[in-house]
Order: structure tokens, then sequence, then C-alpha cells
């Protein structure tokens, strides 16, 4: 499998849970969602909103490199977010909408790239105004992989409210694969 399509894969991976997190979290009471639970990001709200400000971080850094597609032009429309810790959204339907246009822009700008542009450099400023340059290939390891850990703590916060997600391994999205843990 070549670096495109494992990508590809990742997109889809993060869209798919993306789903089944949020539809987990609608079975919530507006309570639980922002209970303070000892999370890094406290709550189920909080987390997932930092999720949202960290994709929005990386993509608006994705569009700004000369190698990445038309895809993520929209991004550079979002505001900055302010801190990593911003509650950009409220209320779980504002941010499920949003949620979900982000991850339309992921996928069609997974969709987009080319072999040739995952080598390419990305340079940009962290939050605190370093900068750095890295291989494209290897800030959407670190993008994707992000997502996975945030999503694994808001596992363990449903965990805690009794709210139960079901299966989350990437295996279920590689063929029919009968899981055996």
């Amino acid at each position: 499998m070549n670096q495109l399509t494992q990508f590809g894969l990742l997109a889809d991976y993060n869209q798919w849970m993306n789903q089944r997190v949020y539809q987990a979290a609608a079975r919530l009471s507006e309570g639980a969602l922002k209970q303070d639970l000892g999370a890094f990001f406290g709550s189920v709200l909080g987390t997932l909103n930092h999720l949202v400000v960290a994709d929005t971080i990386w993509l608006k850094r994705f569009a700004s490199n000369a190698a990445c597609s038309r895809a993520l032009q929209p991004m550079l429309e979002q505001p900055d977010p302010a801190s990593l810790d911003q509650c950009l959204f409220q209320d779980l339907t504002s941010l499920t909408t949003h949620r979900q246009w982000l991850d339309k822009h992921i996928l069609c700008f997974i969709s987009e790239l080319q072999e040739s542009e995952l080598d390419t450099p990305l340079t940009y400023r962290n939050t605190k105004g370093v900068v750095f340059s890295k291989p494209l290939s290897s800030v959407l390891v670190h993008f994707f992989n992000h997502q996975t850990h945030h999503r694994g703590q808001v596992s363990t916060l449903f965990s805690q409210l009794d709210e139960d997600i079901g299966d989350t391994d990437l295996l279920l999205l590689i063929g029919n694969v009968d899981i055996q843990i």
C-alpha cells in the first residue's frame, strides 16, 4: 500500500470515527457533555473542541503550503484559534456541523494529494511562533495520530459516563476483518 492510499484510509477512518463519536455524544445530556472528568481538556465537549481547534490550525498550515490542494483554500478564511483549549462551539449541534465540514475538506485534500508532494517540506510556525520545516508526509502522520489520540481520550470519557461507542479499530475499515482481541 503506497503512502497516498494509507493517508486515504486514515482520512476515511477519521471521518468514520468522528461520526461514531458525535453520535455517542448526541446521546449524552448537555450536563454530561460539559462535565469536567479530569481529562486534559476537561470534558467530552472540551476535548471535541480541542480536536476542531487543532485540525483548524493544521489545515490552515496545509492550505498555506504551495504543495497542498485547492480543497483547503476555504480554511484560510477561518479565524485563527486563540488557544488550544478554546471552546469554539458551546453546543454539540454547531460543533457537529463544523466537524462534518472539516472532515469533508480533509477527505478532499487527501484525495487531491500527489505522491510527489508528500516529500515536500511544510514550513510553519507553531502556536508559540517557532518556525519548523518537516516533510508533509511526516506532518500528516502526526495530524491523523493526534486525532486518534484525543478520540481515545473521548472514548475513556464516554466509558466514565456509561456510553459505549462500540468497536473503534481501524481494522474494521480494512476489508471484512473479524476482530479477535
